[in-house]
């Protein structure tokens, strides 16, 4: 009876727990009340969308039509099965520089099928409740990441300025490639595609001043496009878009190359995860739009993915500067979202054949302003500022994003943190040697008390260890424990180790005021067992001095052999 009620209460947890992840009618409590805002704001998002939609997904390598069917079909899916009620997902910048590689090495038609496997290995992550594990990574190695990804993107736009996006030889390094596209450009084209670019750059950061509801990109985009139609010029089109849909296929999964595919897909799994998870987060705190759930945000993510790669679209992640254009255009429910993809799917099926005829010089003006606004000159002061150590994680994380790969980078750059974080902690633990209390007795300078402070781990133990060692000319040793905070395994053993090598040398050890949480490990590993007596360990220090003086009496009071 006991055992099935057990199993039947596990049964629910894991039903409650499941449920948590679904969509319910509460994701929509607030509708009424927040409809006409939120309809709004999706208008917003999907105006604003619709030029990165497009860019990202030529930049990709994929195409325009890839960008739009991924912030359409995504965009539905992650709104209704996603952790967040504000978060707007589609193609981001970040995505696009994992998936260049991948496209270079592999195809286009690959991508589909790397997004159909990271897309299950993102809702599995959510599945098995790893949503908090982006809290591990340290703000510095958010930012340099965020830097290296800005560079990168804008680097990748230099060949869709040069229209020298296909040439023979081209490295897969964005810094690498920028450079030879310049140097195969054609000096006429580059002088019309630059133009192109500085005059949506010029809209972008003019129409905000005008009025802060300006799409800027849009504008920039309409103008250089009517202009392109007026003024002959040799500028490189989106070209033909379908007008609707594709129709939903499951992608070709060939046995032999999914070995091949798996790590690319691993790797953006990772990468969508960490982020949306940081998009999540970020949004959460711009106001109150509700609780966020990291680990149903994977799993709306994830579901997301497939969705897309269903339609032959690419990963999807949530999309930061978006879901902010969303929250500070009165977004407060996933109306919105959902809405900004029923807006481009309006364009997709009403506007293809102007939307086709876009210079991709256009595009890559867009993206160029967005990359630079990805990166806020006071947050980089900020962090060069603080600590020497945030300062090199931030540097060599951005570096190694541009240099090599991104999530190479996170994880140096979170290792790195860790490594300096576990040096800074271990100074933290130190040992102090304290006067025997008053009034002073004769033999108190045979008496050693020795306060263990801070937290006493693997990054520690060696140095503690040595500097209960050198205390010398005293009979016993007084170990205070009550100020010592984070204790592992090895900082257990070594107190164990210390105990036995004091008494080795004729040093009696007694131990006051071990913590009850530390308890139940010192008795595991040994200390307790090290100690001469059991009698030795002491919950107050005046007994344990007092038995100390005892002892060194004792000890002056034997007679010399």
């Amino acid at each position: 009876m006991s055992g099935a009620g057990t199993i039947a209460g596990a049964a629910r947890r894991v039903g409650r727990g499941a449920l948590r992840l679904l969509p319910s009618r509460a994701d929509y409590r607030d509708v009424p009340r927040t409809w006409r805002g939120d309809l709004l704001a999706g208008l917003t998002v999907g105006i604003v969308a619709l030029p990165l939609a497009l860019g990202f997904g030529v930049s990709s390598g994929m195409s325009a039509e890839a960008g739009l069917v991924t912030a359409i079909v995504a965009g539905v899916l992650a709104a209704v099965f996603g952790g967040s009620n504000v978060q707007v997902s589609g193609p981001t910048g970040a995505m696009v520089v994992v998936l260049s590689p991948i496209v270079a090495a592999q195809g286009a038609g690959a991508v589909v099928t790397v997004t159909l496997i990271a897309g299950v290995i993102v809702l599995a992550a959510g599945a098995l409740g790893l949503g908090r594990a982006v809290s591990v990574i340290p703000w510095p190695v958010i930012e340099g990441f965020t830097l290296g990804i800005a560079v990168i993107i804008f680097l990748q736009q230099v060949p869709q300025l040069t229209a020298a996006t296909t040439l023979p030889g081209h490295s897969s390094n964005a810094l690498v490639a920028a450079v030879q596209s310049l140097l195969a450009a054609d000096p006429g084209y580059l002088v019309w595609a630059v133009a192109a670019a500085l005059i949506v750059a010029a809209c972008m950061l003019l129409a905000p001043r005008i009025h802060a509801a300006i799409p800027g990109s849009l504008v920039g985009i309409v103008v250089v496009s009517l202009l392109a139609l007026v003024i002959p010029n040799p500028l490189t089109r989106i070209g033909a878009l379908p007008a609707g849909l594709p129709a939903p296929s499951l992608p070709a999964l060939d046995p032999t190359a999914l070995g091949a595919l798996l790590p690319a897909a691993a790797t953006v799994a990772a990468l969508a995860a960490v982020e949306s998870l940081l998009s999540g987060r970020v949004a959460a705190s711009m106001a109150d739009t509700g609780r966020f759930d990291p680990d149903r945000e994977l799993v709306g993510q994830g579901i997301a993915s497939i969705g897309s790669a269903l339609f032959g679209g690419m990963p999807a992640t949530g999309a930061i500067a978006r879901t902010a254009v969303n929250v500070r255009s009165g977004g407060r429910s996933r109306i919105a979202a959902i809405f900004h993809a029923v807006v481009l799917l309006v364009v997709v099926l009403a506007a293809s054949g102007p939307v086709g005829t876009i210079p991709l010089a256009a595009l890559a003006g867009v993206l160029m302003v967005t990359a630079v606004r990805m990166v806020q000159a006071g947050t980089v002061r900020a962090i060069l500022r603080s600590t020497r150590a945030d300062a090199l994680a931030f540097v060599v994380t951005a570096v190694i994003t541009v240099s090599f790969d991104l999530i190479v980078a996170v994880i140096i750059g979170v290792v790195l943190a860790g490594i300096v974080a576990l040096r800074s902690l271990s100074r933290s633990s130190a040992v102090h040697r304290e006067a025997v209390a008053a009034p002073r007795q004769e033999g108190d300078e045979r008496i050693a008390i020795l306060r263990l402070d801070g937290p006493l781990f693997f990054a520690a133990a060696d140095r503690v260890f040595e500097e209960i060692q050198s205390v010398t000319d005293v009979s016993v040793v007084v170990l205070r424990m009550s100020q010592l905070e984070l204790v592992d395994a090895t900082g257990a053993r070594m107190l164990g180790d210390m105990v036995q090598a004091l008494e080795a040398r004729g040093i009696t050890v007694l131990i006051k005021g071990v913590q009850a949480r530390h308890e139940s490990l010192f008795r595991t590993v040994g200390v307790l067992g090290a100690l001469r007596h059991h009698h030795h360990l002491y919950n107050d220090l005046p007994t344990a001095i007092a038995h100390a003086r005892d002892h060194v009496r004792r000890e002056q009071s034997a007679p010399t052999p």
